[in-house]
């Protein structure tokens, strides 16, 4: 079943500062109180990669229940950086020239360059990992500017106490990451910390871009992957995949698209509940609430997604117990 955020974050940065909310309909907030005029969000988007797509569609699935009809009274600008923080300032600066009634900026390096140039539009942020270590809030209760919205960040320890579940023979993990994206630096972090407690050496590859990944991946001589949320590696999921694949080794995610992908298991988030989550906020926000007080939420529940012929692949067996447990089991 699909287990609480509050049981399954333990002792992470975020245990005792956030407030969760569900991802239900937002109470029937009232499209009409723009005044007629069609609203214009902006959205800013670092890459293409199934975890971020799918917490924009959330997004506009909760503007849409909430009475946004896209194309009658709001109107999307849907901008993707592909991967470039040059690109990723520039799109920022034209929204903010074009003074959008409200910016969504999925991911940390999108949410930072909006955050530096937009001072005119509220901005709502998801799939962001650490908003106060990012530079984007005062404080996770009260942002204190004009940036609100959800936080991404996962359950590291317990998803490689799903790795141990699954390949309990396993002693060294695999964490490709990008060194110049903060989200990416707090979850090797975490995962440090959570490897030493489970008796697990981590080791580490860094890449600049997504085409890196696939040689980060064949430096490491490990056991297991275990791939966080970060942009340049899960748009670049299928080679690191691939890899592992070679070496008979499993990949656990952070992310149930990215089980999807071919990774073998997560116990993670789902990104269209918290873009959907994250619409909500800002429907709030269009009916006149301030984002410096609304607190940055982070996701209520947690889905265990396995994928067994993606395990097979890699030449190991998900126990049935964990297939048990599983919210989604991938076909």
């Amino acid at each position: 079943m699909k287990r609480s955020r509050y049981s399954a974050l333990g002792a992470t940065l975020f245990a005792t500062a956030l407030l969760a909310t569900a991802c239900g309909n937002g109470g029937g907030n009232d499209a009409g109180s723009t005044g007629g005029e069609a609203v214009e969000i902006g959205i800013t988007q670092i890459v293409s990669h199934p975890s971020l797509d799918a917490a924009r569609e959330g997004f506009k699935k909760a503007l849409a229940e909430n009475g946004y009809t896209e194309g009658e009274n709001v109107t999307y600008d849907e901008q993707n950086a592909q991967g470039d923080q040059a690109t990723a300032t520039s799109i920022a600066g034209k929204f903010n020239t074009d003074q959008k009634d409200l910016v969504l900026a999925i991911a940390t390096p999108t949410a930072q360059a909006a955050a530096q140039a937009i001072t005119n539009s509220p901005i709502l942020i998801t799939a962001v990992t650490d908003p106060v270590a990012a530079g984007l809030v005062d404080s996770l209760e009260a942002p204190g500017g004009n940036v609100t919205g959800t936080s991404d960040l996962n359950p590291v320890e317990e998803q490689l106490g799903l790795l141990k579940e699954i390949a309990p023979e396993a002693k060294t993990v695999g964490i490709v990451y990008s060194s110049g994206e903060v989200n990416s630096q707090v979850q090797v972090d975490l995962a440090k910390e959570a490897a030493e407690k489970l008796g697990l050496e981590l080791r580490e590859a860094t890449v600049s871009n997504s085409s890196e990944v696939q040689q980060a991946a064949q430096s490491l001589d490990v056991d297991a992957f275990y791939v966080p949320t970060d942009n340049n590696v899960v748009s670049s999921l299928a080679s690191l995949i691939g890899v592992a694949e070679s070496k008979k080794i499993p990949v656990i995610a952070s992310d149930a698209a990215s089980v999807e992908g071919g990774a073998v298991a997560t116990e993670g988030i789902n990104y269209e509940d918290l873009g959907y989550q994250t619409g909500l906020m800002a429907v709030k926000v269009l009916n006149g609430e301030d984002p410096a007080s609304m607190p940055i939420e982070t996701a209520s529940e947690l889905e265990v997604v396995v994928n067994p012929a993606a395990a097979e692949r890699m030449g190991i067996e998900i126990p049935q117990s964990v297939l048990d447990s599983a919210d989604r089991v991938i076909e």
